[in-house]
């Protein structure tokens, strides 16, 4: 995946050379602009007033209670109740680096337009770069009373420059703000997902050539069925993390479009430049529909929809190791570093990671329902309802990310026993279907043939015997087509070198299928 450029200090903002737009940039090491001459007093008493250094903002939530900036109309403030119930930020201060940016790039295509000067445009970005570098650093101090993320940053900038600052809200809303920020945020996560979940693929697709040859019993209804490659086995999950991170790239494409400047629902009567600031974040084109570009959250559906189908494919893969990793099984024995013990049982060794995988799918299915339920029945445009929104993306990415980490690590700190899966693989009469095959070769009829080996496979469970231990005359009691050569399609490993349909466990099958994932995942 390509990564997404960020604003930041020191990234540019420049895509496009056809507008004076985009040859903006702000730069830690060579800014482009200066403070204006009449804000930088303000910030220098401002600093002393409060004794702090250049590179802080005082946000000290034991100041009195202030005004809010859209309280006008208001002569009484809010409860302190209802305030602490309202509040979003306490979590959504996690998308501040995406609220930075898109303030940078609506100050700039504010002044384009004309709506601000060149000299509020400079003295904002400043002011941005300067809280920037200030939530970075671990100094800036979030305040409940300013509500969100948005009002935290705007009020902290009108505290730093004054009066310019209040131009920014100019042409915007917290609706399309917040949305904005979500968008982004999102594209980002996305971003870093579907890196785990590469890495989860090179992991197995490493466990799988660490162990060439190596034949498992393959399991229908938890009953053995056939003899699998474990090579063929583990693909099996990389096939499926693909359509995983498939997914995430197609929710990608449909989130990629941005809300800023529909604001509060209706747009604006100012000659803003929606397109402008849609390219500058790096969208493929602004929403067409204002109403919708408020109130929409399918795309966080999405996203946590293929969350959760991520998650039960790696719950399935945990759910599988945790019985190999059993005594009962014991085909695989994880490392100590991928393992726990018990407080009271001193011989105990439990894949745990893989356990708690297992757990946190529930989590990550949770969330998802979360989202369906609040946005059930909501009326258009934007309800408050809505800002509930955030808490269950953030816990999904977050859970994801992390099991599809440790599974990661799991996959390259266990060992397969071979010996124990060689003891155990004769059970079950796993050659009974290419047995069916030899049979429909020599021209028997596949129903026929699934009779002939029916009747084979109870007289080996009454000799308590495997088919290949059948002598000849034993099989040709049952049929006369049998001959020697049905030796060649008997056991396990003579069974897996049968298979030869595309996508099978053939070994020639499986080796072309690894040498696909070898290349695509570009493993050395």
């Amino acid at each position: 995946m390509e990564s997404i450029a960020a604003f930041s200090s020191t990234t540019s903002i420049s895509t496009t050379p056809t507008s004076s737009f985009f040859n903006h940039s702000v730069s830690k090491t060579r800014p482009w602009f200066t403070f204006p001459m009449e804000a930088k007093p303000r910030l220098e008493a401002m600093r002393a007033s409060e004794n702090i250094q250049p590179s802080q903002v005082d946000l000290s939530s034991t100041k009195p209670k202030e005004g809010k900036l859209w309280g006008g109309r208001f002569e009484e403030s809010v409860t302190d109740a209802v305030e602490r119930f309202t509040e979003s930020i306490s979590f959504d201060k996690e998308l501040y680096k995406q609220d930075i940016m898109g303030s940078r790039a609506h100050a700039i295509m504010l002044a384009e337009q004309g709506l601000i000067s060149g000299s509020d445009k400079n003295n904002i970005l400043q002011g941005l770069e300067e809280i920037e570098r200030c939530i970075e650093n671990g100094d800036f101090i979030w305040r409940t009373d300013r509500e969100d993320v948005h009002m935290n940053i705007e009020a902290a900038l009108t505290d730093m420059i004054g009066e310019p600052a209040k131009k920014l809200h100019t042409a915007r809303s917290r609706n399309d703000q917040v949305l904005t920020d979500f968008r982004l945020w999102c594209r980002d996560a996305i971003d870093r997902i579907i890196k785990h979940i590469k890495h989860l693929q090179v992991s197995l697709v490493t466990l799988a050539l660490k162990n060439e040859g190596l034949i498992v019993p393959g399991y229908t209804h938890l009953q053995r069925a056939q003899p699998v490659l474990l090579q063929h086995h583990l693909l099996a999950y990389v096939e499926q993390l693909e359509r995983d991170a498939g997914r995430l790239v197609d929710c990608r494409a449909r989130l990629n479009f941005c809300p800023l400047g529909a604001c509060a629902l209706a747009g604006t009567g100012l000659p803003i430049d929606r397109f402008m600031t849609s390219n500058a974040l790096g969208f493929t084109a602004p929403l067409r529909n204002s109403i919708d570009a408020v109130s929409d959250r399918d795309f966080v559906l999405e996203f946590l929809s293929a969350n959760s189908i991520i998650a039960i494919h790696l719950s399935r893969l945990g759910e599988e190791w945790v019985l190999w990793a059993s005594e009962e099984f014991g085909f695989i024995t994880p490392s100590d570093s991928v393992s726990t013990g018990s407080s009271i049982m001193p011989q105990k060794k439990n894949p745990d990671p893989m356990e708690l995988v297992r757990g946190k799918s529930a989590r990550v299915i949770g969330d998802l329902v979360t989202l369906l339920t609040l946005c059930k029945g909501l009326p258009h445009a934007y309800n408050r309802d809505l800002q509930e929104d955030k808490e269950p993306v953030f816990d999904s990415v977050k859970t994801i990310s992390g099991m599809l980490e440790v599974s990661a690590e799991f996959a390259l700190n266990i060992t397969l026993n071979r010996r124990r899966i060689e003891k155990a693989l004769p059970a079950g009469h796993l050659d009974a279907t290419t047995l069916a095959d030899y049979l429909v070769k020599k021209g028997i009829p596949f129903r026929t043939s699934h009779d002939i080996v029916g009747r084979s496979v109870a007289l080996c469970v009454s000799k308590n015997c495997q088919l290949q231990d059948l002598n000849l005359d034993e099989l040709s009691s049952i049929a006369t087509v049998f001959d020697e050569d049905v030796y060649e399609f008997l056991g396990a490993e003579n069974a897996v070198n049968k298979f030869c349909s595309y996508g099978s466990t053939g070994s020639a099958c499986v080796a072309n299928q690894l040498n696909y994932w070898v290349s695509k995942l570009e493993i050395n």
